[in-house]
Parts: structure tokens; sequence; C-alpha cells
């Protein structure tokens, strides 16, 4: 995240799909926690503007969380956020408004 934040997304991907990869390994690809590495690499694609890519990590996303958490945990509510901004920022707006 610290490579992120200072702008270095060309050394912050390989690291946000590894650590993806890990959790998916060793917690199985329904656990909560790979909901929230597939949220961090989209929001990383989703700031550099590959939007095709990042929607449906967002949207596995959401679905883990929901499934795992249920439909009021806080973090259903930043994959709803993300998801209904990416929809938002392409002027799909009567998908993210429900969201």
């Amino acid at each position: 995240m610290l490579y992120d934040l200072q702008g270095r997304t060309a050394e912050a991907e390989p690291l946000y799909q590894r650590s993806l990869a890990i959790r998916e390994k060793a917690l199985g690809p329904d656990h909560p926690h790979v909901g929230t590495s597939l949220n961090n690499l989209a929001w990383l694609y989703d700031l550099q503007g590959r939007t095709a890519e990042a929607e449906p990590l967002y949207q596995r996303s959401l679905a883990i969380s929901e499934k795992a958490l249920g439909p009021d945990h806080p973090d259903v509510g930043t994959a709803l956020g993300n998801l209904a901004r990416l929809y938002r920022t392409q002027g799909r707006y009567a998908e993210a408004e429900p969201l």
C-alpha cells in the first residue's frame, strides 16, 4: 500500500497480486481476507484507469464479503462504495445508485 500511496504503481501491482495469490492458496477463495486483497488490487487498477480489470475484482470482493460477513458488515460497505464509485466515473449512474 505504501508504494500505491507513493504513486509507485508498477512496484505495487505485483505485491498486490502476490498477496492475493498467497491468501487464496492459504485461506481458500472465499475467505474475507481474499476479498480484501481483491479490493486492494481492484483499487490500484481503478486508479490507473484500468476499469475493465478492476470491475470483476470489485464484484468478486463484494460477493465474498457479503457471503462471509453478512450484508451489514463494514467491509461490505467498502466494497459497495468502491464499485459504485467505479460505475459513477464511467457514467453508469443507474448501476451505481442502488449500491
